[in-house]
């Protein structure tokens, strides 16, 4: 494993150091052009965690994951089990269909969606007569569209993934739950998903890490320039680092980032090692 991990200590550990480095410097445009920083200590921090945007910009990111990953699992987990018990032609087209999903890179799904809810000329606003509607004017139907975008683009890997741990469960053990009487939903309660709860877990995880760090959407689909009420945790420091050249804070609030990050992997892997599914 040491090629495997010193790879990954040169490709990540290397930018955590500096990135943990300059969120404790004052370091804007100035410093960036003469190469000269101040140490700060933790003003930075002290800067962020004492402002209420801050936080309303880390409740709204939280809300926003929360609601991706269910979306997500759910979805995914529906349609891995209609994978499961349809034809093997259907399985197919349904499994071409989310490769095809899975292929199309993420700039390039962000730009289809944007046609399809384009104010003018959108086939979406064509379909239920709405006109000239702007979907991005109000943030409750500009994240909807994101959310969609997301939870699209997410799926036919945590789907992939959860037919084939479904279709790893012993037979007979469903078998023998149709005969103690058990109906399909209580077989697939009781049954199927206490065997795929490892994996189930283990994509929550990751859904939890992609969907907290959301950037490309919602940066693209508001034109480069999104305004605040769509601000997430990865905008906010995108937009402190680089728009408002105070790279500083926007380190502070990229480690804050990784922080909770690291604190919900930590959760879950605690409940994996507790229930013995890691050794």
């Amino acid at each position: 494993m040491a090629p495997a991990v010193a790879v990954m200590l040169l490709i990540l550990g290397y930018p955590l150091l500096r990135l943990l480095e300059v969120s404790f410097q004052q370091y804007g445009l100035r410093q960036l052009l003469t190469g000269e920083s101040q140490w700060v200590g933790f003003d930075n921090y002290s800067t962020i965690l004492s402002d209420s945007f801050f936080w309303q910009v880390t409740l709204r990111t939280v809300v926003f994951a929360a609601v991706n990953v269910a979306l997500t699992i759910g979805i995914g987990l529906a349609l891995a089990q209609l994978m499961h018990r349809v034809s093997h032609w259907a399985r197919m087209v349904l499994t071409t269909v989310l490769v095809f999903v899975w292929a199309t890179p993420g700039i390039v799904a962000v730009t289809i969606w944007l046609w399809l809810v384009d104010y003018q000329y959108g086939i979406v606003n064509s379909l239920f007569g709405l006109g000239n509607h702007n979907w991005f004017d109000n943030p409750w139907s500009g994240f909807g569209v994101i959310t969609a975008v997301v939870v699209w683009g997410a799926l036919p890997f945590v789907t992939i993934t959860l037919h084939a741990a479904i279709s790893q469960v012993p037979s007979e053990l469903l078998e023998a739950a149709r005969i103690d009487g058990a109906n399909g939903r209580q077989a697939f309660r009781h049954v199927t998903l206490p065997a795929v709860a490892p994996v189930l877990t283990l994509l929550t995880v990751l859904s939890v890490i992609w969907d907290f760090q959301v950037f490309n959407q919602v940066w693209v689909m508001n034109g480069n320039q999104p305004g605040e009420s769509y601000y997430l945790l990865g905008v906010y420091s995108y937009i402190q680092s680089f728009g408002g050249s105070s790279y500083g804070t926007g380190a502070a609030i990229a480690v804050v980032m990784v922080l909770m990050l690291m604190g919900a992997s930590m959760v879950y892997v605690r409940r994996m090692t507790r229930a013995g599914e890691v050794t």
